[in-house]
């Protein structure tokens, strides 16, 4: 009985690691979306980089909408993007 009650412990082992194996083949792979920098669209400390002289980088830009700091987008959605001193800009705004 004891070798009967092996093979039947083996095979359900079986059976659970080829379930896990298609299971891990069929998870959906994460597509990376692919970024652009959009300028004058951050909101005062919450850009990623380039915040003119006398910034450091990602999150020292002094005021919202600044113009010469940027923040990473989904390509083609920059210009779309509206703030109230106007849309997203592919280049550094000047003020």
């Amino acid at each position: 009985m004891s070798t009967r009650r092996s093979v039947i412990t083996a095979l359900a082992l079986a059976a659970a690691a080829q379930g896990a194996a298609l299971a891990a083949e069929s998870k959906p792979t994460p597509t990376k979306v692919a970024m652009e920098k959009c300028y004058g669209i951050s909101l005062a400390g919450q850009n990623d980089c380039a915040a003119g002289p006398g910034t450091s980088c990602a999150g020292s830009s002094k005021v919202d909408y600044q113009g010469n700091a940027w923040k990473k987008v989904p390509v083609g959605s920059c210009v779309s993007t509206k703030t109230p001193k106007g849309h997203g800009s592919l280049t550094p705004i000047k003020a």
